[in-house]
């Protein structure tokens, strides 16, 4: 078993910590609000530090999960941060959803005093996070990568190296841009089944053993119909990473129209209030336009 840091205790990175601390690993966790760290503490054992500097001190292995760029940052760089604390030798694994060029700059800052970087975004949501089996997408050396992966196993039910480093952030990318195609389709359909007449409930029992089934469809429909939204990954953090899809883009001449949409879609959504909504409220748009 490892010495483990884990910084950042989000809906996410809270049950990932435990399920390291129930894998017998040795934890410490470093949250923005000591109070959160300290409840962590409570439920799960291990340590809680009130910098990522004093957390990762002695650390084999250190865990983030935070929210930006900027949060990212935060946590790794200055007197306080990460990389001032970490030993030679040890191994930073980043799960946030970042830019690719944050994770660049951060692999080059970590190999400067000796430490290795894993760019290794996940997805799944709060409830892969809770059961374990999130998908985790990532880029680093395959050095890193080997002694990563046995740790990242305790919440990860696909684990797996893309390539360099920024390859993992670059997947999510894909991952993200999917979604949003997947989501407005899956709303038009449920709108246009209202707007017709029919049982969505019965629409959907039937086209989701088809061609039209998807993670969304299984995943959302039914709060979707019973007009719940306050639940899953919100609408801010998901324009978060569209615009990140969208500048890399811009970076490398990809063409993003239906991206691009939804995206603005999403603002709708925002000022509907419904920034802190799951990403399937959508749908709201749609019957907010009659």
């Amino acid at each position: 078993m490892s010495k483990i840091a884990f910084l950042g205790l989000g809906v996410m990175g809270y049950p990932m910590a435990g399920h390291l601390a129930a894998a017998g690993h040795q934890v410490t966790v470093y949250n923005r609000s000591f109070s959160k760290a300290e409840a962590w503490c409570g439920t799960h054992g291990g340590a809680a530090a009130r910098t990522p500097r004093a957390a990762v001190q002695g650390a084999d292995f250190v865990m983030a999960c935070v929210g930006n760029d900027d949060d990212l940052r935060a946590v790794t760089l200055g007197a306080d941060g990460a990389l001032a604390g970490m030993q030679a030798g040890a191994l930073f694994v980043d799960h946030t959803t970042v830019s690719a060029a944050v994770t660049r700059a951060l692999f080059a800052a970590a190999a400067e005093i000796g430490v290795g970087f894993v760019d290794a975004p996940v997805s799944g949501g709060q409830a892969g996070a809770q059961n374990g089996v999130l998908s985790i997408m990532c880029g680093g050396s395959e050095a890193d990568f080997a002694r990563a992966a046995p740790v990242m196993q305790a919440y990860g039910k696909t684990v797996r190296r893309i390539g360099e480093s920024g390859a993992g952030q670059m997947t999510k990318m894909c991952n993200q841009i999917a979604i949003a195609g997947l989501v407005q389709g899956l709303s038009e359909a449920l709108h246009f089944a209202q707007k017709a007449g029919l049982d969505g409930r019965a629409v959907v029992e039937v086209i989701s053993g088809g061609a039209a089934g998807s993670w969304q469809m299984s995943n959302r429909f039914e709060t979707m119909l019973d007009d719940q939204f306050d639940h899953g990954f919100a609408v801010d953090w998901m324009r978060k990473d569209l615009a990140i899809c969208l500048a890399a883009a811009n970076e490398n001449g990809a063409s993003l129209p239906v991206t691009a949409l939804v995206d603005q879609f999403y603002k709708d959504v925002q000022k509907l209030g419904g920034g802190r909504w799951d990403t399937s409220s959508l749908l709201k748009r749609l019957q907010a336009l009659g």
